[in-house]
């Protein structure tokens, strides 16, 4: 098999060169990381898990005319995505109070917000990913009013669909992640959900008992990451029940 270009490498994620102009394949690593890659760990298994919720997700958001980059998963570990230029910062979606907001503001974790709250964050590994204004996001030029106003509705419907999905099956969404892309049609230009949408990128916790079906587990030494993610799609039926995730890509770049 020709050896593909690798294009990107990131701290879950390779991004390799597409079959076709504009398409890129995502493939889904084991590596877990956390404070900002203080921690790290291999947790085998977490790369196919994170691949197939990440499908389900991106399809169902795509099902409901919320536009994202996925266009097909290739195997256990990979997918075909849209290529776009992706916008410099994290958009966080919070309704409830936990990680660095309970502790910024000094709010109990797991109380419930007034209302969802939307957050910026630059990507910068360097800097920590520092929270930022939209004042700072118009003055620098990271995004305009118009991509503002794009990317908080977007990220509502992402979130009103997550939240009723997994309040389906007995989970509750804290607060989750998402990345957003440009693509452009000739000179006219639309913001796409991009990168994943997996329990990496969101906090789930268990309805009845609080507990934690996220990358949580793993920064709080809670127990197995693996058993956490195929909980989450177990319920959501993406992963048969008597089904053990896959510990090693099918294949060799």
């Amino acid at each position: 098999m020709a050896r593909r270009k690798k294009i990107y490498e990131g701290k879950a994620k390779t991004l390799y060169e597409g079959p076709e102009p504009g398409t890129i394949v995502q493939y889904f690593k084991d590596d877990a990381t956390a404070f900002n890659a203080e921690k790290k760990a291999v947790i085998e298994g977490k790369g196919v898990l994170n691949n197939i919720l990440s499908e389900y997700f991106m399809t169902g958001l795509n099902n409901i005319g919320v536009p994202t980059h996925f266009l097909k998963r290739l195997n256990m570990r990979e997918q075909l995505v849209r290529a776009v230029e992706i916008i410099p910062l994290e958009v966080i979606v919070r309704n409830y109070a936990a990680g660095t907001m309970a502790k910024r503001l000094g709010l109990e974790e797991g109380a419930q917000l007034p209302r969802p709250i939307v957050e910026y964050c630059l990507k910068d590994d360097k800097l920590g990913d520092p929270l930022v204004t939209e004042e700072h996001i118009a003055a620098f030029g990271w995004a305009s009013q118009q991509d503002l106003d794009d990317m908080l509705s977007l990220a509502l419907r992402v979130n009103d669909f997550l939240a009723g999905v997994m309040y389906g099956v007995g989970i509750k969404l804290i607060d989750f992640k998402i990345e957003i892309g440009r693509v452009y049609d000739g000179d006219f230009q639309r913001l796409i959900v991009a990168d994943e949408i997996s329990p990496d990128s969101c906090r789930l916790w268990d309805i009845e008992t609080g507990q934690k079906l996220d990358k949580d587990v793993f920064r709080r030494d809670l127990g197995s990451l693996t058993d956490a993610y195929t909980e989450v799609a177990k319920r959501l039926g993406v992963l048969p029940k008597g089904a053990t995730p896959m510990a090693r890509p099918t294949l060799i770049n």
